[in-house]
């Protein structure tokens, strides 16, 4: 590998060319880009494979994101902080061959179910770090009091499943596959009431896929140095980062300017009622800013509390959004910024604090917090909408039973801008992950999905509406532990400039009537019952019971004649209906 500026294929570097920083922007996107094709095509899990819930990226030698595909936003801006925390943790003791596990909030996780898989890069020569690839990934299943881990009424870290705070799982190119288990299932279970990992093959299998991902970008990463020179690539790589920066202080500069003031401010909150409060004052001189979430609500009993370094990626989301220009995004994005938060808030919950919520759903609402603090667009949807079920895990007795989990997020409405719609049925903001196929779904689980489709009625109404949420309903085909994790149940998302607000959520169990449950006797004239679950519960579900999720819309923008008429609060249901399943929809239209 050669390193020095003369080498064939080198570039003077006495300044950034704008083509060639354009040239080496790409040239790293595609190194995370070539990961995520290579964890997706080797991974096994819905969740990966189909779902599309990872993310890749490539880290300087300090730990500072680089440049990423466009994968999962909440990932790509915390996932900085866990390499920089490995970095502290280990110091110059990795070597050659070493990969990193990590998932815990404490050293830059997310939530317990995103584990990161971290390998160091090093220079053949110096045999020093140069980069770091990196790659997180969802896992369905690692434990905790319920199957999908992610249960609505946890209440500490504990409940959640398995926490790592660093785990050399692979050490000298050897793997780890009993300290992985002794992590994965042993330690989880200890918990009272909580179990290990119900299904490690699988998971143990997606792990492989990530360690595979990222020696693919290990590999690409050197060709790009044998390519242009170590000194080069190192050098134009600090050349994207000071772009980014530059671009995000004149985005603040013209804030300011067209605010009328250096002074922004914005408050939203949970359905708790639990406020989440920004103040922005920013340096017109220097095109920098401070971000004071002082006001937000103190941590909370269940699992809203948000890792601080979830708060920065909700952060770095925006202002890369805001920013009408194709760079990558990374750390440069955050230079101009200070972030302020309050201890012992929800945005800075303590060591043992429940969290899984908090990332999938208090982001979404940190975002709604910045965007409507730079009057840049109303409220999305503000939620995910975590749907989680399975089987497995201890029973009655405290033996601990093999079984698995399901997770996905729904789509709802995205908010209205000063010249633009909502979106109808679209993951918002952070998530950026896709809806199961239903074949799939059906073919893997025992499940029927009988409606999937947009809530006619849901979004917001004025000059620019809001997008539509959507309906989907849920049919189980053996009695199982289902769970929803979700938001905006209680408070809609709200509209701007006079814009209607977005309808709210809903979460409904149609339960099949039975004598055995005493609910059943003659003079029934219907056979179910239709409870509202509220937007945070754990449900055993019967044979044939279905689950009917009614996802927010988006806010709108911009009063209009309407508004007054239309508020979007009880959506009609209008959603695409199949009947029965796979099998027999094929038959029906093979003709039989």
């Amino acid at each position: 590998m050669s390193t020095s500026k003369s080498s064939p294929g080198s570039i003077s570097t006495k300044g950034p060319d704008p083509i060639i920083l354009t040239l080496f922007a790409n040239r790293f996107m595609s190194v995370a880009e070539a990961m995520g094709r290579s964890l997706q095509q080797t991974s096994i899990s819905t969740n990966i494979k189909e779902r599309l819930d990872f993310s890749c990226a490539l880290f300087a030698p300090d730990g500072d994101l680089v440049a990423n595909a466009p994968f999962i936003p909440i990932h790509l801006g915390s996932m900085s902080f866990a390499v920089k925390y490995q970095m502290k943790l280990h110091g110059k003791s990795l070597k050659e061959g070493d990969v990193l596990m990590t998932n815990s909030p404490h050293a830059g996780g997310s939530h317990l179910p995103d584990i990161t898989i971290i390998t160091p890069v090093f220079d053949s020569k110096t045999n020093e770090i140069i980069f770091f690839t990196a790659s997180r990934g969802h896992h369905a299943d690692i434990g905790g009091i319920l199957p999908g881990s992610m249960p609505p009424t946890s209440v500490n870290i504990f409940e959640e499943g398995a926490e790592i705070v660093s785990f050399k799982i692979v050490d000298g190119g050897v793997f780890d596959r009993n300290g992985l288990v002794d992590y994965m299932v042993n330690r989880p279970s200890q918990y009272p009431g909580s179990s290990g990992c119900r299904n490690i093959r699988d998971v143990e299998s997606d792990l492989k896929a990530q360690i595979a991902a990222n020696h693919k970008g290990v590999q690409l990463i050197h060709a790009i140095i044998d390519d242009y020179g170590l000194e080069t690539v190192q050098e134009y790589m600090y050349h994207i980062r000071s772009n980014a920066e530059v671009s995000v202080r004149n985005l603040l500069k013209d804030v300011a300017k067209r605010a009328g003031s250096n002074v922004l401010s914005a408050v939203d909150y949970l359905d708790d009622g639990s406020p989440i409060q920004l103040r922005v004052e920013i340096n017109e001189a220097e095109g920098s800013a401070v971000l004071d979430f002082a006001g937000t609500g103190c941590e909370v009993r269940g699992n809203l509390n948000a890792p601080i370094s979830v708060v920065h990626s909700a952060v770095i989301y925006c202002m890369r959004s805001m920013l009408d220009m194709d760079i990558p995004l990374n750390a440069g994005c955050l230079v101009p910024l200070e972030i302020k938060i309050p201890p012992k808030s929800l945005l800075s919950p303590s060591r043992t604090a429940a969290v899984c919520g908090g990332n999938v759903l208090t982001s979404q609402r940190i975002v709604d917090v910045v965007l409507k603090a730079f009057h840049a667009a109303a409220a999305s949807q503000g939620c995910t909408n975590n749907l989680t079920f399975g089987a497995g895990g201890k029973d009655k007795d405290g033996k601990s039973v093999a079984g698995w989990g399901y997770y996905e997020t729904i789509a709802g409405g995205s908010g209205a801008g000063p010249n633009w719609h909502g979106t109808d049925g679209v993951h918002t903001h952070i998530t950026n992950t896709r809806i199961g196929d239903v074949e799939i779904l059906e073919r893997r689980y025992p499940v029927m999905l009988h409606r999937f489709g947009l809530r006619s009625g849901s979004a917001g109404v004025g000059k620019w509406h809001g997008g539509e949420g959507v309906v989907r309903e849920i049919e189980f085909m053996e009695p199982m532990q289902v769970s929803i994790l979700s938001e905006r149940r209680t408070r809609q998302p709200y509209g701007l400039e006079g814009g209607g607000p977005g309808g709210l959520g809903r979460n409904t169990w149609i339960k099949q009537l039975r004598k055995e449950d005493g609910d059943l006797d003659d003079q029934n004239e219907s056979k179910t019952r239709e409870i509202n679950i509220g937007g945070k519960a754990t449900v055993w579900m019967g044979k044939r019971d279905k689950l009917l999720i009614e996802t927010p819309g988006g806010g709108a923008w911009g009063a209009s004649k309407e508004n007054e008429t239309k508020k979007g609060e009880h959506a009609h249901i209008k959603a695409w209906e199949p009947r029965g399943s796979i099998a027999e929809r094929a038959a029906a239209q093979a003709g039989f």
